[in-house]
């Protein structure tokens, strides 16, 4: 018994240990995490390296403070579009930045309208006679935007440039519902609302493809505007209509030929290209071959904090606007709404900036943002519209309260139109020879019934109300915009437009960056926009996602976007089908009336929502691939 009751004694010292040793561990981390945010003082001499190896959002989904352990960690990382312009702006005249180095090797793409104000803001840096260096093993169309904006354009002489353009195939499901024997009720106005067309067709509409076709050409051709202005030696026609001549006619020396075309300027290594830019950052001989000197993108970001206070607060509405609460990177209705109404009760706010960076989604929760946004107008403050990447459906609806509505030329908006979908199951349960029946006191007793069917009467009831969605919408806008709602409808029936041709039928009211809406909101407050500080009203983070930020900011894993020219293009062809997965599952689970965009998101990030990438991972494990 006394060898029992030393075991039990031995054991349980053992967990008290270990629990002191993990209670030392945890708080050592803890204080080691929160002291650990650099100041001014820790930035050094060297070159400022921006090596994107993630996608550039208007706001970072939140890392889940155990990412490490849950294999989250491991999802591309997504850089803040203000941060990263912020950042370039604050090294052009900073002396201590020596140059601005662009590692693309693992970009993981942006909307064409983040791309420009990136790219401008590189343009600026080099015009201020600042060094931007470029790097990437290979070029797609996105990552060659940025790379377009710098001094000297390096690729690996193992690489290559592909420029696809703007477009591709698209997933309908309309063959496979059939065979599931699922019946897709389907209740929309507009008729260039597409995003129910998968679940209604096999291929595309006419209204849908002519529709795409004006979209996508005019971004096409505004990414060939910029890349002529930023390098107009390069000779990159032949590129983009016969590349295959191209490179044939340099036995298939893709690298040499685009140097020949001067669409690089240098071919090199990694270690070629650090040596390069030892030679204006500094470097040592002693170290290993090609080692320059280097500012930290996250220590240079935090060196310049964003004001804590301001009087023009700024909201942000990114992602998908779904109702109720959710964290950043999704646009939860009643998360925003409380972020304005707080603001407006806690903070001393002369005008507020709504920043759009959404597709749309949930009607009822764009009303609730919407609504806040009145309640601002009401207390007197001028509202002005910053409209990101996409600024479509609902990202339209929740823009309406503004005063001015700024975009960039590139902004994807409009998809002014709203739709419904109930998939229901009685043919599929048919085949398997299970039927349904019941007593029903009035005609819209147990419906929609996903199960039996809806009938004729529910089918009426639901298209007659998003009808009248539809002519909300159409009244929000034409109050909005001062227009009749006759020409609203005629531009609207769910069509998507670009920023360009938004502001020439009225939908947009000036081109211009976020940095522009908050010098207008300052002028309507009567403040002077040089001094006038905003305020982001928007959650704070807390100490375990800071944690985890500590954590995970050195040690993101660049093999999530792979660096090679031809993976690049395979990793992006993957992602658009994990999107695609995504977009049925966000049909099943959503719910509610949708006013929502379906061709925004082929534009957007090339890695999508970390989430749609998973379903992908399970689908395929499923399958054995």
């Amino acid at each position: 018994m006394s060898l029992v009751r030393g075991a039990w004694k031995l054991l349980v010292g053992i967990k008290d240990a270990l629990v002191l040793v993990a209670m030392l561990l945890f708080f050592g981390l803890l204080f080691a995490a929160l002291n650990s945010r650099p100041t001014a003082r820790a930035v050094r001499d060297g070159a400022l390296v921006l090596n994107i190896n993630g996608s550039i959002v208007e706001q970072p989904s939140e890392t889940p403070p155990f990412a490490m352990v849950t294999g989250e960690s491991n999802a591309p990382r997504q850089y803040r579009l203000r941060d990263v312009v912020r950042a370039i702006d604050a090294a052009r005249d900073d002396t201590r930045v020596r140059a601005i180095v662009l590692d693309l090797d693992h970009f993981g793409g942006a909307y064409p309208a983040v791309l420009g104000e990136v790219a401008d803001a590189l343009t600026r840096a080099r015009t201020a006679g600042k060094p931007v260096l470029a790097f990437a093993t290979g070029y797609t169309d996105g990552g060659y935007r940025l790379a377009s904006a710098a001094s000297e354009v390096w690729m690996d002489p193992m690489g290559g440039t592909i420029f696809a353009g703007p477009g591709g195939s698209q997933l309908y499901y309309k063959g496979l519902i059939d065979k599931l024997g699922v019946n897709a009720h389907v209740y929309r106005v507009g008729k260039y609302k597409s995003f129910v067309e998968p679940y209604t067709r096999s291929d595309q509409s006419p209204e849908a493809k002519e529709a795409a076709t004006v979209l996508q050409n005019g971004l096409f051709d505004q990414w060939k505007e910029a890349i002529a202005r930023a390098r107009p030696k390069a000779k990159i026609a032949a590129w983009l209509v016969t590349p295959e001549k191209v490179v044939q006619g340099a036995q298939g020396d893709i690298a040499q030929a685009n140097l020949a075309d001067g669409i690089v300027d240098k071919l090199g290594d990694r270690v070629a290209f650090g040596r390069r830019v030892a030679e204006l950052a500094g470097g040592d001989s002693k170290k290993p071959a090609g080692w320059f000197k280097t500012i930290d993108y996250d220590s240079w970001v935090d060196a310049h904090p964003l004001p804590k206070n301001g009087e023009i607060g700024v909201v942000t509405v990114a992602g998908d606007i779904v109702d109720g609460k959710a964290g950043p990177g999704t646009a939860g209705g009643d998360t925003i709404a409380r972020f304005i109404y707080d603001g407006l009760a806690t903070k001393k706010l002369k005008a507020l900036v709504l920043r759009v960076d959404s597709p749309g989604g949930s009607v009822t929760a764009s009303e609730r943002i919407r609504l806040a946004l009145m309640e601002a107008k009401k207390q007197g403050l001028p509202v002005v519209v910053s409209m990101g990447g996409v600024a479509a459906s609902g990202g339209y609806w929740v823009s309406t309260p503004g005063d001015v509505i700024f975009a960039e030329p590139a902004t994807i908006t409009g998809s002014i139109g709203i739709f419904g979908i109930i998939p229901t199951f009685e043919n599929t349960l048919a085949k398997i020879g299970v039927t349904t029946d019941g007593v029903r006191t009035t005609p819209l007793s147990g419906q929609p019934d996903i199960m039996g069917g809806t009938n004729p009467v529910t089918d009426a009831v639901f298209q007659s109300a998003i009808e009248h969605g539809y002519s909300l919408f159409l009244a929000r806008v034409s109050q909005s915009r001062r227009m009749p709602a006759d020409k609203v409808n005629e531009i609207a029936q769910g069509r998507v437009w670009i920023g360009g041709t938004a502001r020439q039928i009225g939908l947009v009211d000036r081109f211009g960056t976020l940095k522009d809406a908050v010098a207008e909101a300052a002028k309507r407050a009567r403040l002077d926009p040089a001094t006038a500080e905003v305020i982001y009203l928007e959650k704070k983070p807390g100490w375990a996602t800071e944690i985890a930020r500590q954590f995970n900011r050195d040690d993101d894993d660049e093999s999530a976007t792979p660096g090679d020219v031809f993976a690049r293009v395979a990793f992006e062809r993957r992602a658009l089908l994990a999107r695609a997965l995504g977009d049925v599952k966000r049909l099943v689970t959503g719910g509610g009336v949708q006013a929502a965009c379906l061709e925004c998101g082929g534009f957007g990030p090339n890695a999508g929502a970390p989430s749609d990438a998973r379903l992908l991972d399970v689908l395929l494990a499923r399958f054995g691939l």
